[in-house]
């Protein structure tokens, strides 16, 4: 599987981690199968605007932090 988004790879499970939440609980909240959040966690789903702030939001970091930009 291609990595498209690695800093996404990166932080993305570290953060539903601390925040104690499944990866179905994830796909519930996109409202998508479990497998597909499996590949947005893996960095391999080019993702919509939308649900890129919605993540950044739901974990309270910005979109930057998500796509390994920016550290904070």
């Amino acid at each position: 599987m291609k990595t498209i988004l690695p800093g996404l790879r990166e932080r993305l499970k570290p953060l539903r981690k601390e925040k104690k939440v499944t990866q179905k609980e994830m796909a519930v909240l996109l409202d998508c199968t479990e497998q597909h959040y499996q590949r947005i966690e893996y960095g391999a789903v080019n993702l919509p605007t939308t649900t890129l702030i919605f993540l950044a939001d739901f974990f309270g970091v910005t979109t930057d932090y998500l796509l390994g930009r920016d550290e904070t």
